[in-house]
């Protein structure tokens, strides 16, 4: 099934995609530290921002619908600019397929070709898949934040990790 999937880079006609994945996503409450999407003008801002600047970010199409995608943003200042930042998310249905590993190999090969040396991420402790998932592309755990996140009057420990490209 993951051949009829295609991962790509974003373009701005993803951005309406890319939010309705997003929100689908954040109003899960279990993965992103967004609740809901930002405004459509402000994920279109992202993108071209994105775009412009050259990071890494690849979208999954299926049937002309973004069913995930997943980012890396460089370090705005000159002494993180060889760091990146990724984020990530698969709208349910599409989970448990390979497309993950897909969608992180394709924007770390994109990262590694833009020059970054290092890229991390922050993931809620009790995310187990996506936690495995980082560690078989090759990230290691470098710590853990505890009560990071609070939904819901809930707090979550985050994990960091990083992986340094050779």
């Amino acid at each position: 099934m993951t051949d009829e999937i295609r991962i790509e880079p974003i373009r701005e006609d993803h951005v309406e995609g890319f939010r309705d994945a997003l929100d689908i996503v954040a109003r899960e409450r279990k993965y992103l530290i967004f609740l809901e999407a930002p405004p459509i003008e402000a994920m279109l801002a992202f993108v071209r921002d994105n775009i412009a600047a050259g990071h890494p970010h690849m979208v999954a199409v299926a049937d002309g619908k973004v069913v995930g995608w997943c980012d890396i943003r460089r370090g705005a200042r000159n002494a993180e600019s060889h760091c990146g930042t990724l984020g990530m998310g698969i709208v349910p249905g599409y989970r448990d397929r390979g497309l993950g590993r897909r969608l992180i190999t394709a924007t770390l090969n994109e990262a590694k070709a833009a020059g970054l040396h290092r890229v991390e991420l922050n993931a809620r402790a009790e995310n187990v898949r996506a936690i495995t998932l980082y560690e078989r592309v090759g990230f290691e755990h470098e710590g853990v934040a505890r009560d990071a996140v609070k939904i819901d009057d809930r707090y979550f420990d985050s994990v960091k990790m990083g992986l340094i490209f050779d």
